[in-house]
């Protein structure tokens, strides 16, 4: 059987840096205002509430601009991502604009390796992070190990549905991928990426999994949390779907036509229980 952690691993270390050089992360934005938060963790101020002084994990960092915007509003956030090219990223950002932010390298799985279980208040996992793991229970019970007691869990994603939709076909939608979740993955082998850059890749290919909401839902309830929050969106902040979406302030996309036939994504937040 093919290594998909180290498959997936080739593809994130590749675009790591076309990423953070690419306009649509906004790097030099963070660079240049101290008050700028990503468009992921702006659109859900309003859920995310307070969390000045909070302890907070973010998993799949990525190159870090989450992670960032949650310290910009008070977190002592700490990210953990697989790739060390995203790291490499991730810390650069956090030194050029002065940031305390701790960076560790490990896949979700082996989190409780590398940091001290149930020392969080505040685990977040951002847009696009959940498709890239195979098993949401295994995922579900690393959440609520790394949280303490009373913390909680947020998260913002596309929505499963979304994820089902075959983005091929530029005038309807076609469900052409899973919704559930399936043991074997979904192999893609495209050339670009989900952002601007003139990078030709190398690493193409990508396995992928899809988890439907109950799936989610139940999986965060067996480990022990208590879902507090979940509001489905009509938007999401990048062009799932090409021709068939147009842009909204704040970076959202949503279709142009009849947008209240899909969910694109979601906010959920839980609390692990005392």
């Amino acid at each position: 059987m093919e290594n998909w952690i180290a498959l997936n691993r080739d593809n994130w270390d590749e675009r790591a840096r076309p990423h953070a050089q690419s306009p649509d992360y906004g790097v030099e934005r963070f660079l240049t205002d101290p008050d700028h938060l990503s468009n992921v963790i702006r659109f859900d101020v309003p859920r995310l509430g307070n969390v000045r002084g909070l302890k907070g994990l973010h998993l799949q960092c990525h190159i870090g601009t989450d992670t960032l915007s949650l310290h910009r509003l008070g977190a002592q956030m700490t990210g953990l991502d697989f790739s060390s090219a995203s790291l490499e990223q991730a810390r650069a950002l956090a030194q050029q604009t002065g940031a305390d932010v701790t960076y560790v390298q490990s896949d979700v799985y082996g989190a409780a390796n590398v940091l001290a279980p149930g020392e969080f208040d505040l685990v977040f996992t951002g847009i696009g992070a959940l498709c890239w793991l195979p098993d949401i229970k295994r995922w579900a019970e690393v959440v609520a190990a790394m949280l303490r007691p009373g913390g909680r869990l947020f998260i913002r994603e596309g929505h499963p549905m979304l994820w089902s939709i075959d983005e091929s076909h530029h005038d309807k939608l076609v469900i052409g991928y899973p919704y559930f979740e399936r043991t074997e993955p979904q192999i893609f082998d495209e050339g670009g990426t989900y952002v601007e850059t003139d990078h030709t890749f190398q690493h193409t290919r990508s396995a992928e999994w899809n988890h439907g909401l109950g799936e989610i839902v139940t999986a965060l309830m067996e480990a022990g949390l208590q879902l507090t929050m979940l509001v489905e969106h009509d938007s999401v902040p990048w062009e799932a779907l090409p021709n068939q979406m147009e842009e909204l302030p704040g970076g959202e996309y949503r279709l142009r036509d009849r947008p209240w036939r899909l969910p694109h994504s979601y906010t959920l937040q839980a609390i692990k229980r005392r």
